[in-house]
């Protein structure tokens, strides 16, 4: 009995993630565009690698997740690439990117995904640590519009979507490293909007809140924390990582061709 309930559950789930698919909007700009993406293994980066898929772009991502990677491009139809990468060392992003642009072309979108939002008391943070966060969360993006930014300006334009945070909205605490490192996202995006602007390369901020990916499940979701940010929202729903990637899709398709250098928010109106 207990396995059938679990069968159950799982073709539940699976019709209910069909349902949502075939309501969503398909974009045909999309088709046959590069994207590369940071962080493609799991949680969200997993889910805006399915959903680009889904849109019939080529999708190439970057993961230290070797195994994980592995496996979701095993569930891909074949055109798609990843080249491992620890996004701390820049020398390394480069090639990954470089190796991925030998098999799917340069790239027209980049989604700047990757971050860990460990958390830390402020006593215990030393230079050291400090250093290694900014260089998880925010370093590797700059670098990452560095390593396309020129095959965009050739094509004569593209799109790049920075994740951001609502957590420094929020003023939320227990991770101050973090926390600064998304804040500073924000100027990341707005100052390259400005840069590459005439080029007419698009730069925006995605603002995820509470994300309900199997991470945060695992280490921070319980049902007293869930209701209390339940409670700060406007909505009275858990966010699925898959909305915040639909929103990255519209940042990258032609649809959102006027919009640059804006913050999107994803977090059910908590802020």
């Amino acid at each position: 009995m207990h396995k059938r309930q679990q069968a159950d559950m799982v073709s539940v789930q699976a019709t209910k993630e069909t349902e949502m698919t075939s309501r969503f909007a398909n974009y045909p700009s999309l088709r046959g565009k590069t994207v590369f993406i940071t962080g493609g293994a799991s949680g969200i980066g997993a889910e805006l690698v399915n959903t680009f898929a889904e849109q019939g772009a080529q999708v190439g991502f970057v993961d230290m997740d070797i195994t994980g990677s592995e496996a979701l491009l095993a569930k891909l139809d074949g055109t798609h690439s990843f080249a491992p990468c620890d996004l701390r060392d820049i020398e390394a992003l480069k090639t990954a990117f470089a190796d991925l642009e030998k098999k799917l072309g340069p790239a027209q979108v980049l989604v700047n995904n990757a971050a860990r939002d460990d958390r830390h008391d402020w006593r215990s943070v030393t230079p050291e640590y400090w250093d290694e966060r900014q260089n998880n969360n925010l370093r590797h993006m700059f670098f990452a519009i560095q390593a396309v930014a020129d095959d965009m300006i050739a094509a004569g334009g593209g799109s790049i979507i920075n994740m951001g945070s609502n957590s420094w909205w929020e003023a939320g605490g227990g991770f101050p490293a973090y926390t600064t490192a998304k804040a500073a996202v924000h100027g990341l995006t707005r100052t390259m909007a400005r840069d590459l602007g005439d080029h007419r390369i698009r730069v925006n901020t995605v603002v995820p809140g509470w994300i309900m990916t199997e991470r945060q499940k695992e280490l921070w979701v319980t049902p007293e924390a869930l209701a209390k940010q339940i409670d700060r929202q406007c909505l009275p729903d858990a966010i699925d990582p898959v909305y915040v990637a639909r929103m990255v899709l519209f940042l990258a398709s032609d649809d959102s061709a006027a919009c640059s250098a804006q913050n999107f928010m994803v977090e059910g109106g908590s802020i």
